[in-house]
């Protein structure tokens, strides 16, 4: 994977060095940052080009001839509203920034055009009970219950493939046959996906002991109730960039206390937080692993994810976390599932399933 972090330039970068970059790295341009990290501008092989024919010597800074109004990306902007304003502009490259003007990455238009193949292998969970879903999952398994126009699973799945995830496995258990029916080998999306049987519920992790395949490649798993805008290519960039075992995608969660908090010491009064609200960050549920985290878990036993983190942590193996900004949702009570159809069309552009008994 060629990273973003490769074509990272100063501004007091010689134009010279900064043709080394752009031609190294194979991006074909190069993002001139301050020392944070902030975007300053970008630098491409034409800008170069029209320096040269002006008579600009190589060894002038690269600030010189750097685009200083860029177009850019935010973190949390869609990848097609992304290509089309990059048709729109016939660019090629977008670099992404965060909220502080940090460069996070860089969206590519001949990768966002092809999807960005990948080889890595996803695993979705789609083997609970969804208890807490009853009645809606007395005759049907959580991941098809639909939202919007099509099921979890399948929203899920149109993600994925978004990003160029073409390799699936899909864990089942309660009514496996209605998913496996449904979903088929993939053929229906033009992508693989393949089954990981769980004769007995193996938790969140448990399931991946039975995978039937190695591969070498960082492998992405995710709960098969989630709705989520999450950017999988940074996510999966992050871990790598981090080089790290495990990576947990998180999600900030606010509490508020419904009364005043009193603060004491003693019998005395020191004062009173009126309704405080709590931060907190919490598992989002969606998670990058290195292949050898796998030989740690116990074969065919129920393991969930969040012991597996922790096995890895105590062996002393570096994780992270990844914040996920991007639009989130669990669906796991009625009042989620009604959520999620009524913020359906606005996220996903579709009409949401409104019929909730």
């Amino acid at each position: 994977m060629r990273s973003w972090k490769d074509v990272l330039v100063s501004p007091c970068a010689s134009i010279l060095n900064t043709i080394k970059v752009i031609d190294s790295a194979a991006l074909q341009i190069a993002l001139v940052v301050d020392d944070a990290g902030r975007l300053l501008g970008t630098v491409t092989d034409g800008d170069i080009r029209r320096a040269i024919l002006r008579g600009l010597s190589l060894d002038e800074p690269v600030s010189r001839v750097m685009n200083s109004s860029p177009t850019v990306a935010r973190v949390n902007e869609d990848r097609q509203e992304i290509l089309a304003v990059m048709k729109a502009r016939n660019l090629r490259h977008i670099p992404v920034l965060d909220e502080t003007g940090r460069v996070v990455g860089i969206e590519i238009l001949e990768e966002l055009l092809k999807g960005g193949r990948k080889e890595n292998l996803v695993v979705l969970m789609a083997g609970g009970l969804g208890s807490r879903l009853r009645p809606l999952t007395q005759d049907c398994p959580k991941p098809l219950l639909k939202v919007g126009s099509r099921p979890i699973l399948e929203t899920i799945l149109h993600n994925f493939i978004e990003y160029g995830f073409e390799r699936f496995y899909i864990s089942v258990n309660y009514k496996a046959d209605m998913i496996k029916q449904y979903f088929g080998n993939g053929n229906r999306w033009n992508v693989q996906i393949k089954y990981i049987e769980e004769k007995e519920r193996l938790g969140t992790a448990g399931s991946l002991s039975l995978l039937p395949e190695k591969t070498e490649h960082p492998l992405l798993i995710m709960n098969g109730d989630l709705l989520t805008r999450v950017n999988f290519d940074q996510l999966l960039s992050f871990h790598i960039d981090n080089q790290v075992q495990a990576t947990m995608c998180v999600r900030e969660f606010d509490l508020q206390v419904p009364f005043g908090v009193v603060k004491i010491d003693g019998h005395r009064l020191l004062g009173i937080d009126e309704k405080p609200v709590q931060h907190f960050f919490v598992n989002a549920g969606i998670y990058v692993l290195q292949p050898d985290v796998l030989e740690l878990l116990p074969r065919g036993m129920y393991y969930d994810m969040p012991d597996l983190l922790a096995r890895i942590v105590e062996q002393g193996k570096e994780t992270a976390v990844f914040p996920v900004r991007e639009y989130w949702l669990d669906i796991g009570r009625l009042s989620d599932y009604e959520q999620a159809n009524g913020e359906y069309e606005e996220i996903f552009g579709a009409k949401g399933n409104v019929n909730v008994p």
